[in-house]
Order: structure tokens, then C-alpha cells, then sequence
């Protein structure tokens, strides 16, 4: 089967793993201090000095050697900064571009077309195998009803037990061989040279014979006796006579073995046979008329057993199992398709919540990395202010050390201000999204994926409804088997 609803986790993906963890981020340029940098330059001292020795001349036009320090150290801050805000701008490039608001919009576009056709397919192939099953169950249901129109079983349904009372009553034909075992050990131990060992295994020989004979007999000929066709009527007639047969048979061979290996007499086999053949109801020792009574009422407890084990009818009870198997599966698969759909409707719907609550969320990001974008260009800006009154100030300390110790008089651009060349800060706006306009593609977006949840769950309706129709075709498969 194809990837469910693939361009809606895509989507989903794309907005889950996508790194906006935005955060403000606090002033990052580092303050100038004058003081500290006065000092470390020693510039009212180096002003002093110079001063004395007349440095510069009074005809000088450009900075001296300690006034360019000042300024170097000054622009060199300045440098440093623009590199921070560099940086920072490309942070906010990428933040802008992980939101990546085109690319979810399109996404968005192409999941309301696809994922409706998908729960469509998926609707589909459910529906192919429930017609499958349907059919199968319609087959199981004529298969019956024929039955019981030939066999004249329209007026009953067939009598059938529960796995739990099937397993009890082979348990009981289980504990009658280890019964019946137990019994004729104790007794044919009397006269085996291997003692209770010895008539173990004969004892089970024929407990065996005695058990599993009448189980055979009671499974799959007696119950012919009730079967429609005369002839069949016979062959269970013949069941219940080769049955009494079975069992008088066996266990009077069994009551005749104990009696003449009890004897200790040799070639007990041919002296049993011979004893059948003259005199079979003769038996001299009560215990062994204990055995033979004991043995035959064994088999007629397995013959009851065996003949309830499942309906009397010859066939019916399976041709029945097979219509209530048929129509189980039928059922329960019907079942399980719907509930599969109703998980794939509310997975699609949740993921839908969650897409529409994280663009709004994405939308406040957005707008918080415009503002602290144009914070930090503002910050920038004031830094830049902030480090030319640093460079002012020093020049201004070291050009008053120098005009008090000069002998000559000062420069002329001693007076000039100090001007720090400012460094332009480009900011690009190729990713950058009005709040209004994202606000209205946000809005027409959650709209779209509403809509997609509302055919969702309405084709989800019409595919429990499409479902429940198969069983308008031949509804007396679901409520019962048809009647001939």
C-alpha cells in the first residue's frame, strides 16, 4: 500500500523538525570604557610629554602617532562590532528562512488535493476485501441452506458446542483410556509375570481398542441412523451392531485373559480363542465378570461422549461451522477496517491541530525576530554614537595635556571634532513578511486544512456507510442462515 497522507507528513515533518528556537538575544556589543582605555594608552601622560616637545608642530593637518592609536583602538571596537551585527543579521536570515512560510503554504496546497484521495484508497481496498469476504460468506451461506433443504433440517439449526465444551468432552474420552487403563491393569496384574508393570501394558492394549473403537464409531458411522437417505440409515444401523460387537468382543477377551493367564497356563492366546469359541459367557472368577461389566460400560460412556461431541446429523455440524466461521470473519474484519479508519482520521486530524496551532506560533516568531532584528540595528547605531563620544573624549584628554605644556601653540584641528566614519548596516528583506499579510495567508490556511478535516471525517461517514451497505445485498447472511 501506498504512503499514507505522504504530503501531509511531509508537512508535518518539515514544521516539527525545522530549527525556530527563536530567542531574544540581549545587547551583544561590548561597551568602550575611556577610563580604562585612557589609562592603558597613559594618555594624559604621553599628552604631557608631547606637549612639552611642541608634537605635533603647530602647522600639523593629520594625527599625531598617539592620536591615530586612539582612533585605531576606537574604529577597531567599531570593526568588531559590525562583525557581531553581521552576524546577527545572519542569524535572522536563517531564522526567516527556516520559518519558510512559502514552502509550508504550498505544502498545504498540495496535502488538501492528495491526502482526501488517499483515505479515498484506503476506503477502497477495504472495501475490495470485504466483497471478497462477502462473497465467501454468501457461498457459505447457500452451501447451507441447500443442506438443510436436502436433508430436511429446515425447521432446526444445528447443534453445535463452543471450543471450550469440545475440548472438555475429548478430555473425558482422554480420562476414560487412563481410567479404564488403571482398572484392567489392577486386575490382569493378577496373572502377568511382569506383575502391575506387565498388565499395565496390556491393560492399555486393550482399554485402547475398547475406547478409541466406539470414539471412531460414534464420530462417524452411528450417527448415520438419522440421516436422511435409507441407505445411510443402514450403514449406522451396522455402526450400532459392529459397536455391540466391539465392546462385548473385546472385553470378554479381555475378562477370558484373566481368567486363563491367571492359570498360569501356557499358550494363553490359542486357550483364550478356545474358550471364546465353547464357552464365552463362561466365567468362573467374579472379578472377571467385574472387568468384562466394568470394560463395556467404559465403551458406552465413550460411545454417549462421541455421539454429542458435535450434531447428530452426518454433516451438519461442519457445513454450519463453516457458515459461522465465514460470517465471523466477515464481521470481524468489517469491524477492524472501520476502527483502522477511524485511526487514520483522527491521526490526519490531529496532525491537521497541530500544523494549524504551529503556524500561528510560527507567525508570533516571525514578528519577534522582525523587532529584534530592527532592535539590533538600533542598538548597533547607538553603539557606534557610543564609540565616537569614547574617541571625542580621549583625543579631548590627551589634546588638553598637550596645549598645557606646549610652549608653541596648538594645532588648528586640535578644535576639530572628532567624526567616527560609520560603518552602514544592509539589512535584506527578500524573506521578510508583513504581520497583516502573514496574518491573512495563516488565516486562509487554517481555513483550507478545516475544510480538509470536514471531507476527512465525512468520507470516513460515507465509508462506514458504504461498508454497512454490502450487508443490504444479502442482509439474512448477517442475522441468520437463509431459509430454503
Amino acid at each position: 500500500m501506498a504512503a499514507r497522507f505522504e504530503s501531509l507528513n511531509k508537512l508535518f515533518e518539515s514544521l516539527r523538525d525545522t530549527n525556530h528556537d527563536f530567542r531574544i538575544t540581549t545587547n551583544p556589543f561590548p561597551p568602550l570604557d575611556p577610563e580604562k582605555l585612557e589609562r592603558s594608552l597613559d594618555v594624559d601622560a604621553k599628552g604631557t610629554e608631547n606637549g612639552r616637545k611642541d608634537i605635533p608642530p603647530a602647522s600639523a593637518k593629520d594625527f599625531d602617532e598617539v592620536e591615530r592609536t586612539i582612533v585605531e583602538r576606537v574604529e577597531s571596537q567599531r570593526d568588531d562590532s559590525y562583525q557581531i551585527m553581521e552576524d546577527q543579521l545572519s542569524t535572522f536570515s536563517t531564522r526567516l528562512r527556516n520559518l519558510d512560510f512559502d514552502g509550508h503554504f504550498g505544502q498545504i496546497q498540495i496535502a488538501n488535493h492528495s491526502s482526501v484521495n488517499d483515505f479515498r484508497a484506503d476506503v477502497a481496498g477495504g472495501r475490495d476485501e470485504l466483497h471478497g469476504l462477502r462473497k465467501g460468506l454468501r457461498e457459505a451461506d447457500v452451501e447451507l441452506a441447500d443442506f438443510r433443504e436436502r436433508n430436511g433440517l429446515e425447521k432446526r439449526v444445528a447443534r453445535t458446542k463452543s471450543t471450550t465444551a469440545t475440548a472438555i468432552k475429548w478430555l473425558i474420552i482422554a480420562a476414560l483410556l487412563i481410567i479404564e487403563t488403571w482398572v484392567n491393569g489392577t486386575f490382569l496384574a493378577k496373572g502377568s509375570d511382569q506383575g502391575f508393570l506387565g498388565g499395565i501394558m496390556y491393560a492399555f492394549a486393550f482399554a485402547f481398542a475398547n475406547v478409541i473403537l466406539t470414539v471412531l464409531l460414534g464420530l462417524f458411522v452411528i450417527p448415520r441412523i438419522v440421516h436422511r437417505s435409507f441407505l445411510w440409515k443402514i450403514v449406522g444401523f451396522g455402526g450400532i451392531i459392529l459397536w455391540l460387537v466391539v465392546a462385548i468382543s473385546v472385553n470378554l477377551v479381555m475378562a477370558h485373559y484373566r481368567e486363563v493367564s491367571a492359570a498360569f497356563v501356557n499358550d494363553v492366546g490359542p486357550e483364550v480363542m478356545r474358550r471364546l469359541w465353547q464357552a464365552p459367557l463362561s466365567m468362573n472368577d467374579i472379578d472377571s465378570w467385574v472387568l468384562f461389566v466394568s470394560g463395556f460400560i467404559f465403551s458406552l460412556i465413550a460411545l454417549v461422549d462421541s455421539l454429542l461431541i458435535s450434531d447428530p446429523y452426518p454433516g451438519y455440524a461442519g457445513t454450519h461451522n463453516r457458515y459461522v466461521k465465514a460470517r465471523n470473519e466477515y464481521i470481524d474484519r468489517k469491524l477492524d477496517l472501520i476502527a483502522d479508519l477511524k485511526d487514520i482520521r483522527n491521526d490526519h486530524n490531529e496532525k491537521i491541530e497541530w500544523i494549524v496551532r504551529e503556524l500561528s506560533t510560527r507567525r508570533k516568531e516571525c514578528a519577534s525576530i522582525l523587532d529584534n532584528r530592527s532592535r539590533m540595528v538600533k542598538l548597533y547605531a547607538e553603539h557606534q554614537d557610543h564609540l565616537e563620544q569614547v574617541g571625542r573624549k580621549i583625543l579631548a584628554t590627551y589634546r588638553d595635556s598637550n596645549r598645557q605644556s606646549r610652549s608653541a601653540s596648538s594645532p588648528k584641528y586640535f578644535s576639530t571634532v572628532y567624526k567616527m566614519q560609520r560603518r552602514n548596516i544592509v539589512v535584506s528583506t527578500a524573506d521578510d513578511w508583513s504581520d497583516k499579510e502573514l496574518a491573512e495567508r495563516i488565516q486562509a490556511a487554517q481555513l483550507e486544512l478545516g475544510e480538509q478535516m470536514k471531507r476527512i471525517s465525512q468520507e470516513f461517514e460515507d465509508a462506514v456507510t458504504a461498508y454497512h451497505q454490502l450487508d443490504n445485498l444479502f442482509p439474512e447472511t448477517i442475522n441468520g442462515p437463509t431459509q430454503a
